[in-house]
């Protein structure tokens, strides 16, 4: 089948603000709750809720920060092994997260989605699909990693990354899974480059780099 016969997908800003209302009508949230209200989507929706709220250039609640980024590590490593079917810890799973912060977070992702989406079309598309997947989860699975880290601001490169990998992988587009990868490896390289010639100070440098920016 090639990419021009396979039906249309729901875009992933739409995805995303139809996931909020769900979210808003819920009595709990917990990731076993989006496992289910998203499962047509699988892995990479999944990455999309979580990475996206990180990849957004805001610091993010030291908290909250560690409820997204640790499934993370178990949604990458998955993908790194080619499971098909989620798996996290039964007391991962039911773990409560705040409602109203997961909404606000769910709405500041869609006009981001939105512009995304129009750069994103089928192409490579044998980069999303089982054997070059594997090595591009292990790859996500290293910014993952990254992200848990507890330094403000420095999180945010790696979840573009992933966010970028996620994207690419829903829409088939190879060429998107290339360059999230490129952009999370990279800025892991730089920040691993900056420790060894500068020393643990280097962290404070690229984050007020990174604020003077934005």
């Amino acid at each position: 089948m090639t990419d021009a016969a396979v039906p249309a997908i729901r875009p992933l800003s739409r995805l995303i603000s139809d996931l909020r209302q769900e979210v808003l009508r819920a009595e709990k949230v917990n990731i076993g709750f989006l496992a289910d209200a998203l499962h047509e989507r699988g892995f990479g929706v999944l990455i999309l809720v979580f990475a996206g709220p990180m990849a957004l250039p805001l610091p993010v609640p030291p908290g909250i920060n560690l409820i997204l980024a640790l499934p993370l590590v178990f949604l990458t490593a998955q993908q790194a092994l080619g499971r098909h079917r989620l798996w996290m810890p039964e007391k991962l799973l039911r773990k409560p997260m705040p409602k109203d912060k997961m909404t606000g977070l769910l709405g500041g992702m869609v006009p981001w989605f939105e512009k995304i989406e129009l750069l994103v079309r089928p192409r490579m598309g044998w980069i999303t699909q089982d054997g070059p997947s594997r090595v591009f989860g292990a790859l996500g699975l290293v910014m993952a990693l990254t992200a848990c880290l507890p330094i403000p601001m420095t999180h945010s490169v790696p979840s573009m990354g992933l966010v970028l990998m996620a994207v690419g992988t829903l829409m088939r587009d190879g060429l998107a899974v290339v360059a999230g990868a490129i952009v999370g490896i990279g800025w892991i390289g730089l920040l691993a480059g900056a420790v060894i010639f500068i020393g643990p100070e280097a962290f404070d440098i690229i984050r007020e780099t990174v604020r003077s920016v934005l």
